[in-house]
């Protein structure tokens, strides 16, 4: 019992200091406009479907971690208040590198993308370190985040983000959880989120008609998304319109 309440105080100590010294994740907003299910009505005129696996995203990230190494994240004092940063010993910031870097396992999880029961989710295995106050925290463990897709139509781009909805750590002391909660969520919000998943040179339409002296242009006015099992379906809703070439006006 008296171990169940000390863990308890901890928890409970250790997520007002994260609050009081980093401050709550900082949440980046999602450009554009929230993207929502395809119409139970059917597909507008003029929706092409493109469909994305999880199977390419596993030759991706694995291209990733194979061949260029796994993706680093500086955190660099991240999210202290001013004042603080400057206290910490030169000679610790030496041994804390003060970096959030994802693996491609750990502690049975796998990082990648997975299509199912309707979302999009993706687990991340990580490993790390922070300099606190003069204490070099080691910490390693994964996160289950969902993700989230938006639709700037300016921008014409569709962009996704990662919102973290459960943290598994090894081997961190439970004063310590929320300090490395909000650690790897400023990092994600600070250096991932929001992330480009379709840019606007992947997703224009230009198809020139030498027969007709000119070109059809689309722009994308809408896009709507749809999980099945295993794979995600963007509908993507486009507005046409006519180029006459320049000896071909009037």
């Amino acid at each position: 019992m008296r171990y169940i309440v000390v863990l308890v105080l901890g928890t409970i100590v250790g997520g007002v200091l994260a609050i009081f010294l980093l401050g709550t994740p900082r949440m980046r907003s999602i450009p554009g406009k929230v993207v929502g299910p395809p119409d139970p009505n059917g597909d507008a005129p003029g929706t092409a479907l493109v469909v994305l696996d999880d199977k390419f995203f596993e030759v991706l990230l694995g291209t990733v971690f194979n061949g260029l190494g796994p993706p680093q994240f500086k955190l660099s004092q991240m999210g202290l208040p001013q004042g603080l940063a400057g206290i910490t010993p030169t000679a610790l910031q030496n041994d804390c590198t003060n970096t959030l870097t994802l693996s491609a396992e750990g502690g049975n999880v796998k990082t990648g993308v997975r299509f199912a029961g309707g979302k999009i989710t993706a687990p991340l295995a990580f490993s790390g370190s922070y300099n606190l106050l003069g204490n070099c925290m080691q910490f390693k463990g994964s996160a289950n985040t969902a993700v989230q897709l938006s639709f700037d139509q300016s921008k014409q781009t569709v962009y996704g983000q990662l919102n973290i909805e459960e943290m598994n750590l090894e081997g961190v002391p439970p004063l310590a959880n929320n300090f490395v909660t909000v650690f790897v969520q400023n990092a994600i919000n600070e250096r991932l989120n929001p992330f480009q998943v379709l840019r606007a040179q992947q997703i224009a339409l230009s198809l020139p008609v030498q027969a007709s002296g000119g070109e059809v242009k689309a722009q994308v006015k809408d896009v709507r998304a749809e999980v099945v099992e295993g794979s995600l379906r963007l509908h993507i809703t486009y507005d046409f319109s006519a180029v006459r070439g320049e000896g071909n006006k009037g």
